[in-house]
């Protein structure tokens, strides 16, 4: 029986798209579910790796010999830019050059996602990936130029969990009261987001959902960004808002907010007398927070994969990179790279399926 060489063998798993190398099962839509597809290209780059050049496998060895990039893509001052900043001041300790923040907003981030998505895979531009841009915007915007898949995952750092939120004078003090005054008065109740596809509304959907509600019980009130909306509930403009735990934690501590409910599995030590999910009744809103990653462009080698995954694991056991985690509201939850895609999946699928059940989408 001929034998075929490895290389040649995943040569067929790989295709180019434009100036892009990707699995050649996602370029053609085979019916072979999306993420095997995408362990069996990831397994390839560890062959391919395995008969490289001497001088590829040389750069590899001594990866890395010059700063690496790590880019964001939103605007510097936001949970993503301080998750990313976090990390680039604790890998120091474990790498012998820099990791650099550069902010490339736009685009609900996508601008950043694509110039990652189309770097060389050499390890020197990475990807500070966010649910809003990996997940969200794969799952509801049809005319994306990326996928959920289209990079190699390194890690998941960290998670964003939301908390649901009325003034501190509203007369609502448990998730069920503002449940029950949501279902007596239809239509009246408003909510603040950034936007229809943002978690802040898919948060809410999801409680009215789970609350057998109509998307239209309560009114969406669409502002600018996070800290807007925030400023809506303080001012009283909006009865409520779900949001991430970073940008309502200072005012529920003030007591000019009042948390009703955490998308935790655990209270958080942060709000300790804050209810969670499972406690108020809606579980359902465990599988929505946000989160932080670290992502490489497409068919990044193996041992470079593998090196960042060391890096990461040894980070989760680093105190100050867990208490500047800590600090910023998140919780600190590194998953190796096999882990992360299928986390990035389940991310992606769900926010897929709402956005078919509630019709929403990005145009």
């Amino acid at each position: 029986m001929k034998r075929i060489a490895p290389r040649a063998a995943c040569a067929s798993a790989w295709t180019r798209v434009g100036a892009v190398t990707v699995p050649r099962a996602r370029a053609t839509l085979a019916a072979q579910p999306r993420l095997r597809a995408w362990s069996a290209a990831l397994a390839c780059s560890a062959i391919l790796a395995s008969t490289a050049s001497a001088p590829a496998a040389a750069a590899e060895a001594s990866y890395p010999d010059h700063p690496i990039t790590v880019v964001v893509p939103f605007s510097a001052g936001g949970d993503a830019d301080l998750a990313a900043r976090n990390l680039a001041k604790a890998v120091h300790a474990y790498l012998p050059q820099p990791l650099v923040v550069l902010n490339k907003g736009g685009a609900n981030g996508a601008i950043g996602s694509m110039f990652v998505r189309d770097a060389a895979p050499d390890g020197y531009t990475l990807l500070l990936a966010r649910v809003g841009s990996q997940a969200i915007l794969p799952a509801l915007q049809a005319d994306l130029k990326y996928r959920w898949d289209d990079f190699t995952p390194l890690g998941l750092l960290d998670l964003n969990p939301m908390v649901c939120v009325v003034n501190g004078d509203a007369p609502y003090r448990t998730l069920g009261e503002l449940v029950q005054a949501i279902r007596a008065q239809p239509g009246k109740l408003n909510y603040s987001t950034s936007g229809p596809a943002t978690v802040l509304n898919l948060a809410t959907q999801i409680l009215l959902d789970a609350a057998g509600l109509s998307p239209r019980s309560a009114v969406q009130i669409v502002y600018k960004g996070g800290g807007e909306a925030t400023a809506a509930v303080l001012s009283k403009e909006v009865q409520f808002s779900c949001n991430n735990v970073t940008a309502l934690i200072g005012n529920v501590k003030a007591g000019r907010l009042r948390a009703l409910v955490t998308t935790t599995a655990q209270r958080l030590p942060e709000l300790p007398d804050v209810p969670t999910a499972k406690e108020t009744g809606y579980p359902q809103l465990e599988r929505i927070s946000g989160w932080s990653a670290l992502y490489g462009p497409p068919g990044m080698p193996a041992p470079l994969v593998r090196k960042w995954g060391d890096v990461l694991q040894k980070l989760a056991k680093d105190k100050d990179w867990l208490a500047g985690v800590r600090n910023i509201g998140s919780i600190p939850n590194v998953m190796p790279p096999a882990a992360t895609a299928r986390f990035a999946q389940d991310q992606y699928q769900l926010f897929r399926d709402l956005g078919k059940k509630l019709d929403i989408q990005i145009k």
